[in-house]
């Protein structure tokens, strides 16, 4: 099973991990180090033993590659995967005026009543980002995310380089090229931005008519954050084979510390006692040629059949 790349680390690390204390204080099991491989001609790996939102995975890659940074995109999509950090911004902000949300991820986990609260603060901002243009543009913006550096990467006379369009280009002309490369991590940045990236830096590789990708991931949240990444860089390199006319080769996946947070652990391990269904197959818009053409509505997956979603809280 296409499947079984992801279950196999997630088993080594739940019995082979140390534990580790982390910057959002829950405590993790972690593993440095480990590498999944993902044929992507045996179908598309998105995870069968529980839900994978594929609507999320299209609508967040589709920011990325639109070069945008603002939530207001996301949010409009139905999206909250980067809340988080903007509504952070917002009640540190000076115009607030709402009920105190200091240390508001760790309080909303540990208490039910703060929780009710900033559940309803948070809806508050997120409908605000998303009717109100001006009220977005200030606090909506996470600055130097990856839709920025993968597009508008800012050098040092000033300009600006697109990655993905170079990189594109370069594997149509130059395909047996060893700097087929997009990075994310820029040690300038990496202090004073929203999070600094967890997907530092991906290679293309093309061989025999076939375009393979490689994620260094420098970090993985492996119950949910790691099947989102899995599938969305399976994604982004079949919409790059697509234009390129290439097939999809391999999604190859290395993680640096690789961890299971504690509040995690049982979920992982109801995970694990299910048996995975075949993969579903993945279908682009034959009629969009660039990379940047896509709309939610030209990417499905067909036949995704998958065990109940597994809820469990986010570390922030």
């Amino acid at each position: 099973m296409l499947e079984d790349a992801y279950l196999n680390m997630a088993k080594y690390v739940l019995e082979n991990g140390h534990r580790k204390d982390d910057r959002t204080k829950t405590g993790t099991i972690s593993t440095f180090g480990y590498q999944m491989r993902f044929d992507l001609s045996k179908g598309f790996p998105l995870l069968t033993t529980k839900k994978v939102p594929f609507g999320l995975i299209k609508s967040e890659l589709l920011w990325f590659l639109r070069g945008d940074t603002n939530i207001q995109f996301l949010l409009k999509h139905k999206n909250h995967i980067w809340d988080e950090w903007a509504f952070e911004k917002w009640v540190n902000s000076d115009e607030y005026n709402g009920p105190d949300m200091t240390d508001f991820g760790l309080r909303s986990q540990k208490d039910a009543e703060f929780k009710k609260v900033y559940l309803d603060e948070k809806k508050k901002f997120c409908k605000r980002i998303v009717e109100d243009d001006d009220f977005a543009k200030k606090y909506g913006d996470l600055g130097l995310v990856y839709g920025s550096q993968w597009r508008k990467w800012k050098t040092t006379t000033g300009g600006t380089i697109d990655q993905i369009k170079n990189v594109i280009e370069q594997i149509k002309t130059n395909p047996d090229s060893r700097r087929l490369i997009v990075t994310a991590w820029n040690p300038e940045d990496t202090p004073n931005v929203a999070l600094p990236p967890c997907h530092t830096m991906f290679q293309f590789y093309v061989n025999d008519g076939k375009l393979s990708c490689q994620l260094y991931q420098r970090s993985g949240d492996i119950f949910l954050g790691v099947p989102f990444n899995i599938a969305s860089y399976a994604l982004l390199t079949s919409l790059i084979a697509k234009e390129c006319n290439l097939e999809p080769g391999e999604f190859v996946h290395t993680l640096g510390d690789a961890h299971i947070y504690s509040n995690h652990i049982e979920q992982v391990k109801e995970q694990l006692s299910r048996k995975p269904y075949d993969a579903p197959k993945l279908w682009l818009n034959p009629d969009k040629k660039s990379i940047f053409d896509y709309d939610m509505d030209d990417i499905k997956v067909i036949d995704y059949k998958h065990h109940d979603p597994i809820k469990a809280p986010v570390a922030v």
